[in-house]
């Protein structure tokens, strides 16, 4: 599928079609089974024209099984969910059963994992104010084995309808999207930017957003760990943009008349 939004923003990188199904594309990326690894790193390839597959087994890492739609995957974090409110907050230094836990991932995960655990990432301020954001995280199944990455060019949208297309774009093409969001709507917030993982913010949100009666795109990659896993694949400028299937199209059909074949905009755009 050939995107007016995406040839009138100029985008340097494919905008990315997530869809679920029930079969594997052949030669399609992934990590295997049991191995870490970022989300984000996949969005990256798929944004350069690859694809890849992800199941409930190659997920990637526990946050990355809740961004996909592969239901509470914290439950599975080394030592249960209560050592992970600690590791995104406080650490778990400072309770028994984490210090425990702790000396048992010494020898088995990485320097960097071992350390983050034993005194946490800092994003919030208390364990307690984890449980209640993971409370609310959107979580939920994916009703399909699958869940695909591919450049929204592979697309047929004739035989097959992606949940969510991401853009990852600059500050001007970022200010562009939210005008066109906002384009041909009765008010002007449609769209939100939740704190949460940068799969989280491409994923489980856009796919909530999917279901609602009056869907919104989603800004993200604003996840300092996921801005960090990808500053070796991307520009560091990118934000992401996920917009919900059914919005999508109706963003599409706005760009002929708009502001996007207005002089403002193509002044924008010159160098």
């Amino acid at each position: 599928m050939e995107s007016k939004i995406a040839q009138s923003l100029n985008l340097k990188y494919h905008p990315v079609a997530i869809a679920w199904s029930d079969d594997k594309p052949e030669n399609a990326l992934g990590f295997k089974q049991g191995k870490w690894g970022c989300v984000m790193w996949l969005l990256a390839s798929a944004a350069k024209g690859k694809v890849a597959a992800f199941d409930e087994k190659t997920y990637g890492c526990w946050g990355g099984g809740v961004g996909l739609g592969f239901g509470n995957q914290y439950l599975n974090f080394p030592g249960g969910i209560e050592c992970f409110y600690h590791f995104l907050s406080s650490g778990n230094d400072n309770w028994e059963k984490g210090r425990n836990m702790a000396e048992k991932l010494e020898s088995v995960a990485g320097r960097d994992f071992a350390e983050k655990f034993r005194h946490g990432e800092g994003y919030m301020n208390s364990p307690e104010l984890i449980k209640k954001f993971i409370d609310k995280l959107p979580i939920m199944e994916a009703p399909k084995k699958y869940v695909i990455f591919k450049p929204l060019s592979d697309i047929d949208p004739t035989r097959e309808q992606p949940q969510v297309i991401v853009f990852l774009v600059d500050p001007d093409q970022l200010s562009a999207l939210l005008v066109l969001a906002n384009y041909g709507r009765e008010d002007n917030e449609n769209v939100i930017a939740p704190f949460a993982a940068g799969c989280q913010q491409i994923g489980i949100y856009p796919y909530k957003e999917a279901h609602s009666e009056r869907p919104r795109a989603v800004l993200g990659l604003t996840d300092i760990s996921a801005r960090n896993n990808l500053k070796k694949q991307l520009d560091r400028n990118l934000l992401s943009f996920a917009v919900p299937w059914r919005m999508f199209k109706e963003m599409e059909d706005n760009v002929d008349g708009s502001f996007l074949q207005k002089e403002t905009w193509k002044a924008l755009q010159a160098p």
